[in-house]
């Protein structure tokens, strides 16, 4: 039901003190990658996601763009990879050029604590207002990632499809429906929000009785649904759904540079090479950047109706609200059971 959109894209807007004028690349892209060559042709970067394989692309596509350069990426938990660089950070023992989560909420303390790095890379001015910072570029917008319904027509003979959050708790669907734990993942977390402050608590006991099964990661749904992508040109049977009474999540997902990064012309190429057209629009999805299209029979992610792509990073800042209804779901739901995604076999 509620699954992960593939796209990519991000950040909010909070200000910061700006000690120092931000660095705006003015060299080439490939200026860039001589200069990340000679440093030694490697950057590593930490990604926020619940697969280990998620982000093979992405190493693929800067590799072969890039020949003799190595993108060390790791995938795993935001929620995991920020405390492990709090470590590194506190122990001054940095190892990462880059990273790009989904916790939002991280980046205006380690801007304060001095640990990014205030540079805009190339495309950094194409950026939506909105996706950056104003007045400096310690954290900005990589990627648009948005949470969609997903069903199979062919599993569900005679029954009209879901649209609604309120057509999700039909009673045809008992025993149908793969969610991941709300309690296990903030994003999906703030999509019980939206849902219950506009259908309250009983839209909660209605999906409750339907026996859902709760899975720990946000690929897992849509694998268990099938093994095939399902984007915004979905094939049957494979359908999507957004609503368009209630709201949905969508938000963008921040990206920095390490300060004392190792590798910090590699990570440079990178954040340029991933806000670049040239890399973005194949991709037919929605992005952070204002002079690309987005997907075809959809307005901008601004424009569409049902999400607000700010609100999750503001909701993400008020930790003790998030706690209080992460304890509430995990006491209706119970806690989330199972090996990390990163390691399990779904």
């Amino acid at each position: 039901m509620i699954r992960s959109l593939l796209t990519i894209a991000l950040l909010g807007s909070q200000a910061l003190v700006n000690a120092a004028a931000t660095k705006v690349e003015k060299r080439s892209i490939d200026e860039i990658y001589k200069a990340a060559l000679a440093e030694g042709g490697v950057v590593t970067l930490w990604h926020g996601g619940d697969e280990a394989n998620s982000r093979d692309d992405l190493k693929a596509a800067f590799e072969q763009r890039f020949p003799g350069m190595t993108l060390n990426v790791t995938v795993d938990l935001s929620k995991y990879h920020d405390g492990k660089l709090d470590k590194q950070i506190a122990e001054k023992n940095v190892q990462v050029d880059s990273v790009i989560l989904q916790t939002l909420h991280d980046y205006p303390r380690w801007a304060s604590q001095g640990a990014l790095l205030d540079y805009a890379p190339l495309g950094w001015d194409k950026i939506h207002p909105k996706f950056k910072n104003k007045g400096n570029a310690y954290h900005y917008g990589m990627a648009i990632i948005a949470w969609i319904g997903q069903w199979r027509s062919d599993k569900l003979p005679g029954v009209e499809g879901p649209v609604e959050w309120e057509d999700w708790v039909r009673p045809e669907f008992k025993d149908k429906l793969v969610l991941t734990y709300p309690n296990d993942d903030d994003a999906v977390l703030f999509g019980f929000d939206l849902i219950m402050k506009e259908f309250g608590t009983e839209w909660l006991d209605k999906l409750l009785a339907l026996n859902p099964r709760w899975v720990r990661g946000t690929r897992s749904p849509r694998t268990i649904l099938t093994r095939n992508d399902t984007d915004l040109s979905p094939v049957a049977p494979y359908n999507i759904s957004f609503p368009s009474k209630g709201r949905f999540v969508s938000w963008p997902q921040a990206g920095a540079i390490l300060k004392d990064a190792p590798h910090p012309e590699g990570a440079k190429l990178l954040h340029s090479f991933m806000l670049s057209k040239e890399f973005l629009e194949p991709r037919g999805s929605w992005t952070v950047r204002q002079d690309i299209a987005p997907p075809k029979n959809y307005p901008s992610i601004l424009e569409m109706p049902g999400t607000d792509p700010t609100a999750f990073g503001k909701w993400m800042a008020d930790r003790a609200a998030v706690e209080r209804l992460r304890f509430y779901l995990e006491d209706r739901i119970g806690t989330a059971q199972g090996v990390s995604p990163i390691v399990d076999d779904i």
